[in-house]
């Protein structure tokens, strides 16, 4: 039931009543902000404050032409309006959005002021140019039909090709959004929550400007496979801008696998479910992900069918349809709803059982499109000649076997249909969730009044029936539905006569589990889970500092430890110049080579830096690597003095000319028997794989296999190597695009402790320990030097500078943020070791 307090909200306001105001003060007691003192203190929120930014307000208006005045009230059928009834109870919400109705120049500051002070809400007012880009252009005809599904194959088909103009509109939109909600943010304490593909590039401008906001977004329409996704000029500014949210939400498994897909196609990350929750490993963050589809609302769809004018509705709409057996469908009328399909079942129904002529009718009530253009013309009138044909087909005088309602109709009216339907129809052929089915079993369910009205006792059974498209955002939640492919006619027409002809205890069966689900999973449910755990997401946010990378839509905030900060070359070397006996360990791939270089062999300005190094008799310098002895000992060749630690420490040698040393793990690798023909199989089945052979291990890499397969496959390869290798010595690690295969007690933070511990034994304690790496096995070099710090029965280490390549989570407490900067430091401690500069052209050596 709706309650007193909210009744009294909708009721009429004119702005006439505050022609006096004002401007906005920057600070204001409406905000929920208590006023800052003569000492220039700022305002400190009072209460808890959600900010719903959405396409359109939950106001509805009109003006009086008159007295030119301006009317609103709160437009109770608004999705984003209901949504509060969520949160907590002190929770104080606002509302950023353009209203529907357009407000001339001159009027706008004052809707404006009435907007914030009577009802909260903050109202963008766009051009009618910026509007028709932005809405009937980028949205509209651009991403709603993609997203759909429909490609613009043609000028005719499918909606407009990509137009850079219009996505410039797109932006500039979602940027006037963002105006509108920094006049009235608190971006410590309030979170902000972004409502559907309107808005998919607000969050980048949001958080450019907010680093630590609480920020959420929910897509409320399909979001499409990669194949289609793909098509997107501007496909990965989209994705980067939405992955700078907290939490993403989608109705549906589908959508929300299909742009994780896209995440690891076009991105290159990878997603992990971690107990119950699916996240996103990104710029030092987890992006997490929500999968749950959006409900409605109970108290007031059971108050509308408690109002007398409801209950006489459904008696005169009983009446009028005596005799028969009445099918409903509530659409609104564009491309995607699948009326014509609709239609053209109902006459296939007729055409296979004749019988039913005259018995049974599909009233279906036509909502107004939201957009306009040729293709709502083009299906308003393909479906009027479809009804008009199957009507004159099949029907006769004082019968329609389609009652097709063009008119809008008020809500009361359409819980009046669908309170005396046997069963309701939802053929869209796609949609991101569709409510109707939600609507209609909950009218089925009934309400004192109305039953009085239609002659229902109160034991009669309940009963509906369910014909629901499988391309719809429902679908999955009513598993007591009659699933159909809506272009599959003949199955359309076969679920109607079902329907028909169910019997009666089945229909209740069904009825009673749609409606103990939908009762219970309304739009407050809804809403308060993403609530609660947009708030989980951010818990966070305060024991991370933040670092803006990139530069316009591309721009991400790089969350690291408090205690995690770059490595200067003025404090590593200033370190190195006040001790003696020091250690420096690095990696190579990553680290002092690019990835992505094709030619690992080190240049030899590298060669040169490592001599320099090596030279110092106050330095031990290792290469700690997983690659093999054999290239790693022919690449450095010209370094007599370094040390080289191969296979992740499973080989190591001090200096070119002394012997290869074995780790203490038993040489036996009878196990490679069992695991190359495992891998093989994989390698064959999976295009693009290959097997490394290393002398202590086996390595099987799809870097260059599908991104979806190969990670599918490598998901297979460790259950089914962990399981035939159980009673083995050996570990079986998943790394980034690898699965491998060693021997136990190998890593090379194993190395660390070794070289340590022998230079310790050999009387010379290090002072200086400087290492670094870029991937998940140098973290174990990390961990163990963190180890090492913190025991106090071991000698201390003066000076530890544990680094990582990359913005990223790591255990090192330092970071530089890429090869180049690697290069430059070792340059300088190379400087610092032989006098001269070092000479070498940074651009060549990368």
């Amino acid at each position: 039931m709706i309650t007193q307090s909210c009744k009294d909200s909708l009721d009429m306001i004119s702005v006439n009543d505050f022609r006096g105001l004002e401007r906005i003060p920057a600070v204001m007691n409406e905000l929920g902000y208590e006023v800052g003192d003569e000492h220039g203190q700022g305002p400190v929120v009072s209460k808890q404050r959600r900010i719903i930014v959405a396409n359109q307000l939950p106001i509805r208006g009109y003006r009086n032409e008159g007295t030119k005045g301006w009317f609103f009230e709160f437009d109770k059928d608004s999705l984003v309006l209901q949504l509060k009834d969520g949160f907590p109870a002190n929770t104080e919400v606002w509302y950023v959005g353009m209203l529907k109705v357009d407000v001339e120049k001159e009027d706008q500051e004052e809707v404006a002021q009435l907007m914030f002070h009577k009802f909260r809400c903050v109202p963008v007012f766009l051009t009618v140019d910026q509007k028709n880009k932005f809405y009937h252009g980028f949205c509209k005809h651009y991403l709603w039909p993609l997203f759909h599904y429909m490609l613009p194959l043609s000028p005719s088909h499918g909606g407009v090709r990509f137009d850079k103009s219009l996505w410039e509109g797109y932006i500039v939109a979602n940027q006037l959004f963002a105006n509108k909600v920094a006049e009235i943010l608190w971006p410590d304490k309030d979170s902000v929550w972004v409502h559907d593909y309107h808005l998919m590039v607000l969050p980048s401008i949001l958080r450019n400007r907010y680093t630590r906001v609480k920020l959420g977004f929910f897509l409320h329409s399909p979001f499409p496979s990669s194949e289609i996704y793909r098509t997107i000029p501007v496909r990965e500014q989209i994705l980067r801008s939405l992955l700078n949210c907290d939490l993403i939400g989608f109705h549906t498994f589908d959508y929300a696998r299909h742009f994780l897909s896209c995440c690891s196609r076009l991105l290159g990350i990878d997603y992990q479910c971690k107990r119950g929750y699916i996240g996103l490993d990104y710029c030092g963050k987890t992006i997490n992900i929500k999968i749950l589809p959006v409900g409605i609302h109970m108290g007031q769809l059971e108050s509308d069918l408690n109002m007398e004018q409801t209950a006489t509705l459904a008696k005169q709409l009983k009446e009028k349809f005596e005799g028969k057996v009445v099918m409903v469908g509530v659409d609104d009328l564009d491309m995607f709803k699948g009326i014509s399909l609709k239609f053209s079942a109902m006459g296939r129904l007729l055409e296979m059982h004749p019988e039913l002529i005259g018995s049974v009718v599909l009233v279906q009530i036509a909502n107004p499109a939201r957009s306009r253009g040729k293709d709502v013309q083009e299906v308003r009138l393909e479906t009027s000649v479809i009804a008009q044909q199957i009507n004159n087909k099949y029907g006769k005088e004082g019968y329609e076997p389609i009652v097709f309602i063009n008119d809008p109709l008020s809500a009361l009216e359409k819980a009046a249909y669908y309170a005396i339907s046997e069963c309701c129809v939802v053929n869209a052929v796609r949609d991101g969730m569709n409510l109707v089915s939600y609507k209609y079993t909950v009218c089925r369910q009934g309400s004192p009044v109305l039953d009085k009205a239609l002659g229902i006792n109160e034991s009669d059974q309940r009963k509906s029936f369910l014909i629901v498209s499988e391309f719809i955002g429902c679908s999955p939640s009513l598993s007591g539905a009659y699933r159909v492919n809506p272009w599959d006619v003949n199955a359309v027409a076969d679920a109607m006569y079902v329907g028909i002809h169910m019997k009666d205890e089945e229909k209740h069966l069904r009825h009673e589990k749609h409606y103990n689900y939908i009762s219970s999973h309304d739009v407050a449910f809804w809403a308060r889970s993403f609530d609660q755990d947009l708030d989980r997401a951010c818990k966070e946010h305060h024991l991370k500092r933040y670092y803006n990378v990139g530069f316009g839509l591309n721009f991400r905030a790089a969350a690291v430890g408090k205690n995690f900060r770059m490595l200067t070359v003025e404090t590593v070397v200033a370190a190195y110049n006040n001790t003696n006996s020091r250690l420096i360990l690095l990696d190579y791939d990553g680290t002092m080579k690019p990835k992505s270089a094709v030619d690992k062999t080190p240049r030899n300005e590298v060669i040169s830096i490592l001599n320099c190094l090596c030279s110092d008799p106050k330095n031990i310098v290792f290469i700690v690597s997983g690659r093999g002895r054999d290239p790693l000992s022919k690449w450095f060749s010209p370094c007599e003095k370094l040390g080289i630690s191969a296979e992740h420490g499973y080989f190591t040698r001090w200096t070119r000319d002394s012997q290869w040393e074995t780790c203490s793990v038993a040489m036996d690798c009878d196990w490679k028997k069992t695991v190359e023909p495992v891998m093989e199989v994989y390698t064959a089945t999976t295009d693009g794989s290959f097997i490394e052979h290393k002398e202590s291990a086996l390595v099987w890499h799809y870097q260059d296999a599908d991104p979806d397969f190969g990670g599918c496959q490598a998901k297979e390869l460790l259950d089914h190597l962990e399981s035939v290798l159980a009673n083995e010595p050996v570990v079986v690690k998943r790394g980034r695009q690898i699965v491998e295969v060693k021997p136990q007690g190998v890593s090379k933070g194993v190395v660390v402790e070794d070289l340590i511990s022998s230079m310790r034994s050999k009387g010379k304690s290090p002072d200086f320990l400087f290492c670094i790496g870029d991937d998940r096995s140098d973290e174990d070099m990390f961990e163990s030097i963190a180890r090492l710090f913190d025991n106090p029965s071991l000698p201390p280490i003066a000076e530890v500078f544990a680094c990582t390549v990359g913005h990223k989570p790591s255990k090192a407490k330092y970071y530089l943020d890429d090869t180049p900067d690697v290069i430059e430091l070792l340059q300088g401690l190379a400087t610092a070791s032989v006098g001269p500069k070092v000479t070498h052209t940074l651009e060549e050596d990368i």
